[in-house]
């Protein structure tokens, strides 16, 4: 008996340890389906904020992919405004190099202009130059007209005869005398009929100042004679004696400028007619009274003998 009631006191105590043991494992239950509740709302609220982190990475994933093609864009915004910009600056420097280029063509237009300015001033000058020395020349034929009518006026006696010829062509004017007129054969005093002569022609050469005067003596081709080779050893002796008498004379006598006198002889080389006649050697015998522009005092190819007064 006292087994059994051992036995159901070992029964009951198992009883009752083992209903402790529900008690704690329905309070473990309790517990767990309480954590299980608070866990299952974790992974809810986990779940939707891993939805809305996927929706974040999908809006951001969208965002950067816009920002992936605007930086694209802009990429190629830059690219194509640095082109236009290197363009630009192509063009800046051709418009430069044009620019330049037009200024030095400017400049050697200007330059040009200049020249051409200066060069029709020089040419005004010139014509102006040129039409003050046409009209001067007028004037100067003009003078020497009225100089060869004077001298034409007061030879008019010998011109008659034949002895005396005066020619103007243009700026020259030739008073032509044959020797008879002034000079006796071989010799080169004036005689007293020329001496006449000379002052007539002087009268009018005094009032000369435009023109160099050259007296100029030419012979024929006949050879000084043995008896005047003493005083005239050649033609060009004679000839030159000649030239220079009258020169003497214009300015002793005639009161001609000694400064626009001059005295050359040509002796035999110049004639004017054949030597192989009477009449030819005559007209070759001469003095040659020459008026010609001052500016033609060196003439190239003549030989001249100047000659002053003696005292």
């Amino acid at each position: 008996m006292g087994d059994v009631r051992g036995q159901i006191e070992a029964l009951q105590k198992k009883l009752i340890d083992e209903s402790a043991q529900v008690s704690a494992l329905e309070k473990d239950k309790l517990q767990l389906a309480s954590g299980t509740t608070a866990a299952q709302g974790e992974i809810d609220r986990l779940q939707k904020r891993a939805t809305e982190l996927e929706s974040n990475a999908a809006r951001i994933a969208k965002e950067r992919e816009q920002l992936r093609q605007e930086q694209s864009q802009l990429a190629a915004a830059l690219e194509q405004e640095r082109q236009r910009l290197k363009a630009g600056d192509a063009e800046k420097a051709r418009l430069t190099k044009e620019h330049d280029l037009l200024q030095q063509q400017k400049s050697q237009l200007t330059a040009s202009l200049e020249q051409e300015r200066e060069r029709l001033k020089a040419e005004e000058a010139d014509k102006s130059r040129l039409e003050q020395e046409r009209l001067a020349k007028e004037e100067e034929i003009k003078r020497l007209t009225r100089t060869q009518e004077e001298l034409s006026k007061s030879l008019q006696d010998e011109i008659a005869k034949g002895n005396i010829t005066i020619q103007q062509v243009r700026d020259r004017l030739t008073i032509n005398m044959v020797d008879r007129v002034l000079f006796d054969s071989g010799q080169a005093q004036v005689k007293p009929a020329g001496i006449k002569v000379l002052k007539q022609v002087a009268d009018v050469l005094k009032t000369v100042t435009d023109k160099q005067i050259r007296i100029e003596g030419h012979t024929d081709n006949v050879p000084i004679s043995s008896k005047l080779q003493d005083r005239f050893k050649t033609n060009w002796e004679l000839s030159t004696a000649r030239a220079t008498t009258v020169v003497r004379y214009l300015i002793d006598q005639g009161g001609v400028d000694r400064q626009y006198l001059s005295a050359v002889g040509y002796a035999d080389t110049h004639p004017i007619a054949e030597n192989d006649s009477e009449d030819g050697r005559s007209s070759n015998r001469r003095i040659e009274i020459v008026l010609y522009p001052k500016d033609l005092k060196q003439i190239a190819g003549q030989v001249e003998t100047t000659a002053t007064a003696s005292k």
